[in-house]
């Protein structure tokens, strides 16, 4: 059982229930044939954050410590903002890292990441997939819990 799928089966009302399922159950759907990303999840200190580590697995990421082998860099921190970690994160950046050698830096905002109810979860969920399969998905959140990161 994934990880979305435990947090949802606590979710007593029928309907909502239903519902949650139904957007994790499309998700895993179309990811179900699709490559696994490799994903850097990290802090503002290029520290490997491990929280979201469920999430980006039901998204059809695999978490990656080495920058060498991720295909995509996610930064979250808890307190900042997107708006505050772009003044940060270029000069994290190593411009040899696959994610940064084809603009695959993505910034998600720390009250995204603070997901608590099944609903956020899932809003994560769709988050993390646009980021891992852009093009593919289009959940229209880009510019409000999350960004890409122009390099």
């Amino acid at each position: 059982m994934s990880f979305l799928n435990a947090v949802i089966n606590k979710v007593e009302d029928e309907v909502l229930n239903e519902m949650l399922q139904e957007r994790v159950d499309l998700v895993q759907h179309k990811i179900k044939f699709m490559e696994k990303v490799s994903v850097a999840c990290l802090d503002t200190e290029n520290h490997l954050n491990c929280d979201l580590e469920g999430v980006i697995n039901d998204a059809g990421g695999i978490l990656q410590a080495d920058m060498n082998q991720a295909r995509v860099i996610i930064y979250v921190e808890q307190g900042a903002s997107m708006l505050g970690m772009m003044g940060v994160v270029p000069s994290l950046l190593q411009k040899e890292w696959p994610a940064v050698e084809y603009n695959r830096v993505y910034l998600l905002d720390d009250q995204a990441a603070a997901a608590a109810t099944p609903q956020e979860w899932v809003a994560l969920l769709e988050d993390i997939v646009e980021m891992l399969y852009p093009g593919y998905f289009v959940f229209g959140n880009e510019g409000k819990s999350w960004s890409s990161f122009g390099v």
